[in-house]
């Protein structure tokens, strides 16, 4: 079969990882400019631009936040070894990009911290959202899974081109010093606005049962923000609109 054939998402992808949450990446790496677009904008914060890099990973040259960069020079070296003729076809659509998630208003896409990277293959780019996958993607996934890469595939809006660190990963990072910057706790597992993911969406649903109208898009945006700040306030917990342990608990999740 070719390897840009679609087929279905794989199950049990990801195993053990999510996608890096917004507050963490703020956190442990600062926002990368004051404002963010649809478009692509150059990262103006001093301090993660002095992180930033530009190299050969093999196949071709990314620029991108240096743990990123060094990590995928060796999930690609093994892409190499094992999977020769995926590793001949493929491509980037780039790396580093400081802009908002496709279709949001509030969600900054992991490519703003040079974290993420969208592959091609023969030159194709991946449908988004779809549900379907080019095989070659599939093969790979797991060869960046184990380096603790988050396969887009498991976004609720399937994005089988996009890889990212993921956020277990972006923790270990800053446990192990790399990030420098004097920030020496990270932040709790939380959901807030920005966030994206198989968790958001079950928010969004748990919501919904609430009797709110909410699109399971598995994006936190405004709407997703306002019902919990809602549910939060009629059920004596600190309106927010951060799903912490309480408002976790509460909601059943």
């Amino acid at each position: 079969m070719p390897i840009t054939d679609l087929i279905p998402i794989p199950e049990n992808i990801n195993p053990g990882l999510n996608g890096a949450r917004q507050l963490t990446m703020m956190s442990l790496l600062g926002s990368p400019r004051g404002s963010f677009g649809a478009d692509c904008l150059p990262v103006t914060n001093p301090r993660l631009r002095s992180l930033i890099k530009t190299d050969d990973v093999g196949k071709f040259r990314v620029t991108g936040l240096g743990p990123a960069v060094d990590s995928l020079k060796q999930v690609l070296t093994e892409v190499s070894a094992e999977e020769p003729e995926i590793f001949a076809a493929l491509g980037t659509a780039g790396m580093l990009c400081a802009r908002l998630v496709r279709n949001s208003n509030h969600s900054i896409s992991n490519h703003s911290w040079g974290t993420a990277i969208d592959l091609t293959l023969d030159g194709r780019l991946d449908v988004r959202g779809n549900n379907r996958t080019q095989i070659g993607l599939a093969q790979i996934a797991p060869i960046f899974n184990r380096h603790k890469w988050f396969w887009g595939a498991g976004f609720p809006v399937e994005d089988a081109m996009h890889f990212e660190l993921s956020e277990q990963r972006i923790r270990e990072l800053h446990a192990a010093g790399v990030f420098g910057g004097g920030v020496t706790t990270a932040p709790a597992a939380t959901l807030a606005i920005g966030d994206r993911g198989q968790e958001v969406k079950r928010l969004q649903e748990v919501l919904n049962g609430q009797g709110e109208s909410l699109t399971t898009d598995g994006i936190f945006g405004l709407g997703t923000h306002a019902a919990l700040v809602h549910f939060q306030a009629t059920h004596g917990l600190t309106p927010d609109g951060i799903v912490g342990p309480k408002t976790k608990s509460a909601l059943g999740l």
